[in-house]
């Protein structure tokens, strides 16, 4: 799946900044638990009486998650130092707007791992020379630097996570499941294609998109012990519900449609892991990711 689909995510040899066709997004350098708002985001913020809707409307300036129990780092830059590399810490590196970073994050959220693996955030629109020279050469996110290695690309991270650390396993026993939960991995890419195809185009929601949903709509009923893919939640939950969270955003205002419309397994599941603090505690702004969206895509 072409990672300038969601933005915050560019391709290391297509930058958001210069995307064809795709407009570039600025760089939201996120400052975590900061008392002033920066003089930028005065421009386009809004007095709020209570202490709840001032932290709401910082979220939304600045991307970052709204419903965050964790004092989270800034985004480190091109003029930032790198952190001491290889000393034995587990660091996370992910952009908090990424949702394929959003997965490793979820999946370390859930395994209880927050005082084993220290999340470094980089900002991919102004990403420091380091990353790539001194990390991880394919200058994307997520990467995880674990054991003196550095290993990549999300969905094998999620996997590496649940493997090489202590918490709730997230994949079952029963092979039927276990089977099933690799056939649900493999089709990640296929779903976001067709999802995202719908949206660059203008007209009315492609049979394509419609038929993706469905499936998504017909796996999540195929268990009945549970709301998600394999009934209790597991790694197949975390690859898709980042993209899952998005998509609903972007359709309902861009498309008017909703993805959940006839499709009530859908609806449960967004219900559902909507409860999950491991998840809950990733998620951005929803107005934050629409109005990056449209002004990557065009869209006034």
């Amino acid at each position: 799946m072409n990672s300038l689909a969601f933005p915050g995510c560019p391709s290391p040899l297509t930058p958001a900044s210069t995307a064809p066709g795709l407009h570039p997004i600025p760089s939201p350098r996120i400052k975590i638990r900061f008392q002033r708002l920066e003089d930028a985001a005065h421009h386009h913020l809004r007095a709020r009486s209570s202490a709840s809707s001032r932290t709401r409307t910082v979220a939304m300036a600045s991307g970052l998650p709204v419903s965050s129990k964790e004092v989270l780092p800034s985004p480190l830059t091109s003029a930032s130092e790198p952190p001491p590399l290889f000393d034995g810490t587990t660091k996370l590196y992910v952009a908090y707007y990424c949702p394929f970073a959003q997965r490793a994050w979820i999946a370390r959220n859930y395994k209880g791992l927050q005082d084993k693996i220290k999340i470094v955030a980089i900002d991919l629109a102004d990403r420091p020379a380091w990353y790539k020279e001194k990390v991880y050469p394919e200058n994307k996110v997520p990467s995880l630097e674990h054991n003196n290695q550095v290993k990549g690309e999300s969905l094998d991270l999620v996997k590496y996570i649940d493997s090489n650390f202590e918490g709730p396993s997230l994949l079952p026993e029963d092979p039927a499941k276990k089977q099933f939960a690799e056939e649900l991995l493999a089709y990640t890419d296929a779903f976001n294609k067709a999802l995202y195809s719908s949206l660059l185009s203008k007209e009315d929601v492609s049979e394509e998109t419609v038929a993706a949903l469905d499936k998504i709509e017909d796996a999540l009923g195929k268990f009945n012990d549970g709301p998600f893919f394999l009934g209790q939640f597991s790694l197949v939950d975390i690859a898709y519900v980042p993209f899952i969270e998005r998509f609903q955003i972007f359709y309902s205002n861009i498309k008017n449609y909703d993805i959940t419309k006839g499709r009530p397994n859908l609806q449960k599941f967004i219900e559902e892991v909507n409860k999950i603090d491991a998840y809950t505690q990733t998620k951005l702004d929803p107005d934050f990711l629409l109005e990056q969206t449209k002004k990557r895509l065009g869209i006034a």
